[in-house]
């Protein structure tokens, strides 16, 4: 396997694909290379040249890093390769006051066992709040 740290070599199209599969949404690749471009740190694996895993971490070099968008391929889910971008993005954030994470509802054991803790002050406006709200990402009314 490949680690990149740089998006030069990024397919967006390729990236928005692994996205769909994963499955984290559809993401359009112009949104992905804008996301990426304005995330501090960032991670890619390949196998044989393809695109298998991802992730991100938004920072501002002191007091927050906000680690998201965790995606590995289908048929590398299982092998501990989303642990390890995780891991990478952790220790890419060191130094930081405090890193979040954003999990998706039911992902939240898997992140405890990598130290994160669940956060009793974390609230969100979604673009699509109705939908966060059926999808069980922020509270109801």
């Amino acid at each position: 396997m490949q680690w990149l740290f740089d998006q030069s070599a990024v397919d967006w199209n390729e990236l928005s694909k692994l996205y769909r599969i994963a499955p984290l949404g559809d993401k359009k690749p112009e949104d992905l290379k804008r996301a990426f471009s304005n995330s501090m740190f960032k991670c890619f694996v390949f196998d044989d040249g393809t695109l298998i895993g991802a992730g991100r971490a938004l920072a501002d070099g002191v007091d927050c890093s906000y680690i998201c968008d965790i995606a590995v391929h289908p048929e590398f889910q299982g092998r501990r390769l989303g642990t390890a971008i995780v891991a990478k993005l952790t220790e890419l954030s060191a130094g930081h006051r405090k890193i979040i994470l954003y999990a998706n509802p039911g992902k939240k054991d898997f992140y405890k066992k990598l130290g994160f803790k669940p956060m009793r002050t974390a609230m969100a406006i979604f673009l699509d709040q109705g939908r966060a709200i059926r999808e069980g990402l922020v509270e109801g009314p």
